[in-house]
């Protein structure tokens, strides 16, 4: 309804031309704040840096930073993370190396020089998930601790929100 209201004002030129954009701007941060989680909901979009959608812990940076060094592609900048329908419970995670950043897409700079590069189609599942690396007798794993999700598989593999 707020963007209504300012298209509707641009027509009638109760906006002045040089204020168009820092209204769109406000709008559609306000937009993005309604789909934010309520812990989100009083950071500032507006000329300002936003918190990241999520965090890589040291340990999965660590394990990245290895696997990029063992990639002979200068042109890789990272690591892409995103979602992909599959599995018994609905979504799983997908994660490939990367060498651009696509429109809309968020960048995660991690420790150990490492960028995590979000999907923009999985932005909105991954808020606030924290990526993890984990290693034990058993085998190794990035774990992503999601709190959006509702419920998982048995074998942890799929999830749903």
């Amino acid at each position: 309804a707020v963007l209504v209201l300012v298209v509707g004002a641009h027509r009638t030129g109760a906006v002045p031309t040089n204020q168009r954009a820092i209204l769109v701007e406000r709008c559609r941060a306000m937009a993005l704040r309604r789909l934010m989680p309520v812990g989100m909901r009083g950071l500032s979009t507006l000329g300002t840096r936003h918190k990241q959608i999520m965090s890589v812990t040291d340990t999965a940076a660590e394990r990245l930073s290895l696997l990029m060094s063992k990639r002979n592609d200068p042109d890789t900048i990272g690591i892409r993370v995103g979602l992909r329908t599959r599995g018994c419970n609905g979504m799983s995670y997908t994660m490939d190396y990367t060498d651009k950043v696509k429109k809309f897409d968020e960048v995660i700079d991690a420790n150990a020089g490492v960028k995590v590069v979000v999907d923009s189609k999985a932005v909105m599942f991954l808020v606030g998930t924290e990526m993890d690396y984990v290693s034990n007798e058993v085998g190794s794993e990035f774990v992503f601790n999601n709190p959006n999700k509702k419920s998982e598989c048995g074998c942890g593999q799929s999830f749903s929100t």
